[in-house]
């Protein structure tokens, strides 16, 4: 019998242990996937880190209507992209998106993320404890400061924060696609927006780009609105229940809050965001720990487990600030580095800094036990944090 995900994961604080016990067997193993086909999952820390940058594993496939499914790619129809120019695509791509996330860019933008996090903090204030945090700032702040970026209007958040959860629905398909094309027609009207009335903002500067149409910048806008927000919100709320759930490390950080970037890095490393991995079709035979990976096969390359991989960080379930956890691989690696990763580390240092001088003292106001995961949810993360101060 194949291990099929997803793993039962009882806290959001814990690697689910069927998986490691995965991890303890050897690096490689035959999984099942969450719609039940067999996949290649990679728990080692070196070989996860050594395939996110191979170029023999892509995210398309040269016979897409066949190619196994993970739940991330049953999602978005199967395999993304076209298998004979997957990497000048995307080499085209990041091309276009790099320059809007430049250090220069996101260090004139880092002023006005601290000021949105102040904002919502002050809010949070004037409700007084309990609050939820996952509510009132994990997600409100990603949200903010990715409609300021793109030029999204902030009004319409509650329509796209629907369409984005409904999206990410791994357990309706048919939900998700609905979503997904309700998603895709609000970029293209956005796009039809900015052609009209252009801004100071990454839509307006993908209009005016020669060779991009209509289609093309309203796909690019709305996967920068969906990644942009959703993913660093889940962690921004497993974050805030890291240091809460580790007094000394919030004690420490409280007293020093000089160590906040090495503490994000920490919080980065941190388990709960779902597991399975990232998808990746093998485009060559691959050799990798003591197993053939055959054209063709489904890779899920899982950097939760790899973060969590003993020989590479020393007693990995602990929560350390102090750690130097900078090797961690949630962003990815090499020609796939995260192009957000940037400014996630501004939202996550700002939340974070902001909450802790404001409420030194916030802990948990419900048992740790009570928490619930969004396992319906592609990116997982929390329900609700609720707050005491």
């Amino acid at each position: 019998m194949l291990s099929q995900l997803p793993f039962e994961q009882a806290s959001p604080l814990e690697v689910p242990p069927q998986l490691r016990r995965l991890q303890s067997t050897g690096p490689v193993h035959r999984i099942r996937t969450r719609v039940g086909d067999e996949a290649w999952l990679v728990t080692g820390y070196e070989q996860v880190r050594l395939l996110l940058d191979d170029a023999r594993l892509g995210r398309s496939h040269p016979d897409p209507d066949n190619a196994a499914r993970s739940a991330a790619s049953a999602i978005f129809g199967g395999p993304l992209g076209r298998y004979e120019t997957e990497q000048a695509d995307h080499a085209r791509m990041r091309s276009l998106l790099q320059p809007f996330f430049s250090p220069r860019r996101m260090r004139e933008f880092r002023p006005r993320v601290e000021a949105l996090a102040t904002e919502l903090l002050d809010h949070v204030a004037r409700q007084g404890p309990p609050v939820d945090l996952v509510a009132e700032l994990a997600y409100p702040l990603p949200v903010l400061v990715i409609c300021e970026l793109l030029g999204v209007p902030y009004e319409d958040r509650a329509r796209f924060r629907m369409w984005t959860r409904e999206a990410a629905d791994v357990r309706d398909h048919a939900r998700s696609e609905q979503a997904l094309g309700e998603l895709f027609e609000y970029g293209r009207r956005l796009v039809d927006r900015k052609r009209r009335e252009p801004g100071d903002d990454v839509i307006s500067h993908l209009c005016v780009r020669d060779g991009i149409g209509d289609e093309e910048a309203a796909m690019l806008s709305m996967s920068l609105l969906f990644a942009g927000h959703e993913t660093t919100a889940v962690q921004l709320g497993l974050g805030v229940l890291l240091l809460v759930t580790n007094p000394d490390q919030q004690r420490a950080l409280v007293d020093d809050p000089g160590v906040v970037g090495n503490a994000v890095e920490e919080i980065l490393r941190a388990p709960g965001k779902g597991n399975g991995g990232i998808p990746r079709y093998a485009h060559a035979d691959i050799e990798m720990g003591g197993v053939t990976i055959r054209t063709g096969e489904l890779v899920m390359l899982d950097t939760c487990a790899a973060n969590h991989d003993a020989a590479a960080f020393a007693e990995p379930e602990r929560f350390d600030i102090t750690r130097r956890a900078g090797g961690h691989l949630s962003f990815g690696q090499g020609a796939r580095y995260c192009i957000g990763a940037p400014l996630a580390r501004i939202e996550l240092r700002a939340a974070v800094s902001h909450l802790l001088a404001r409420f030194p003292a916030v802990r948990l106001a419900v048992p740790v036990g009570e928490l619930r995961i969004r396992g319906e949810q592609l990116t997982g993360g929390l329900v609700e944090l609720p707050v005491t101060w």
